[in-house]
């Protein structure tokens, strides 16, 4: 069990549900958003978890208060604001459960330097943070200051990119948010796409050796989708399958479920206790519990328990 902290962006994911009677898309609001995504996973693994952004004081905004509250998250960082409005995503889909975003952008961009309180990182372990936090430059003073508190108090920086280029203006900026995290974390999940769109590299293998010369990162998680995921160690390389026995839904929120399954393997085998053997438990326990959130509409209220992930995990075994 860990302490675990997160900061960034908590809205609402409008999933399209089906489509009426004259053709038109009808959508269900979900509570979404990585960082809440990623701690509601590690809340239901057994870790103390919680979230520091803000969200508009209307109903969407209570909507999420409440979900996350019934989820176990520590709450007393959540800023409801009455000048912005909850920011809200809408989630379209290809044929093969495969996601584009469209935003409106509100209230978790305008969280500033001044709600970030060095009190809320006293007694934690881990700091976990995305990009997304980083897109304006008020929401990016945030950030950094709490980064800034998290290194002094000596806490291990977990980092997931998110890469949403629709969310820039400009794609140096979106860089630089990048190297932000690469620089400061001690763990950090990279999916296939970013790895390529950063390093400019299209083969993975060469991607990732390029990429751990200039970044020399603790434990790098590198996902690849319907491919399964691969965790870089000290000189450890190990990879293991997902589960395409379950049929794939909607992928929103697999990633930060992957994350979230990932980081809490790793704590209760111990940071300086990873080997080859728990490595690839840790990936295969992961790959379950996104498949499982991928198999469902929605993340925070369908998360899988740990029973279930071990559960699917075992099915590779047989």
């Amino acid at each position: 069990m860990a302490n675990i902290i997160a900061l960034g962006e908590l809205l609402i994911d409008f999933i399209q549900i089906g489509v009426s009677d004259i053709g038109n898309p009808y959508y269900e609001a979900n509570p979404g958003g990585a960082p809440c995504n990623f701690l509601s996973m590690t809340k239901k693994l057994g870790n103390n978890s919680a979230f520091i952004g803000k969200v508009g004081n209307d109903n969407f905004g209570l909507q999420l208060e409440k979900a996350i509250k019934e989820a176990g998250l520590d709450t007393t960082d959540l800023i409801k604001s009455d000048k912005y409005g909850t920011t809200l995503a809408f989630v379209h889909h290809d044929d093969t459960g495969d996601r584009a975003f469209t935003f409106y952008r509100n209230a978790d961009a305008f969280l500033s330097e001044d709600d970030i309180k060095e009190s809320s990182f006293e007694n934690k372990d881990i700091f976990h943070l995305g990009t997304l936090s980083m897109t304006n430059e008020i929401c990016k003073g945030a950030t950094l200051k709490a980064l800034k508190i998290a290194k002094k108090k000596n806490l291990t920086i977990s980092f997931d990119p998110n890469l949403r280029t629709n969310l820039w203006d400009d794609e140096n900026k979106t860089r630089e948010a990048f190297i932000i995290g690469f620089k400061a974390c001690n763990i950090l999940k990279i999916a296939d796409n970013e790895l390529q769109w950063f390093t400019g590299i299209e083969n993975l293998d060469e991607a990732i050796k390029s990429f751990r010369k200039q970044y020399p990162i603790d434990i790098i998680f590198l996902t690849l989708g319907k491919d399964g995921s691969k965790v870089y160690y000290k000189d450890l390389y190990i990879s293991a399958p997902t589960f395409l026995n379950v049929k794939c839904v909607d992928t929103t929120g697999a990633g930060d479920s992957f994350m979230g399954s990932a980081l809490s393997k790793i704590i209760s085998y111990g940071l300086n206790n990873l080997n080859e053997e728990n490595l690839k438990e840790t990936l295969l326990f992961a790959n379950a519990a996104a498949s499982l959130v991928a198999s469902k509409k929605g993340v925070i209220k369908i998360l899988p328990s740990e029973d279930e992930i071990e559960t699917l995990k075992a099915t590779l075994k047989k």
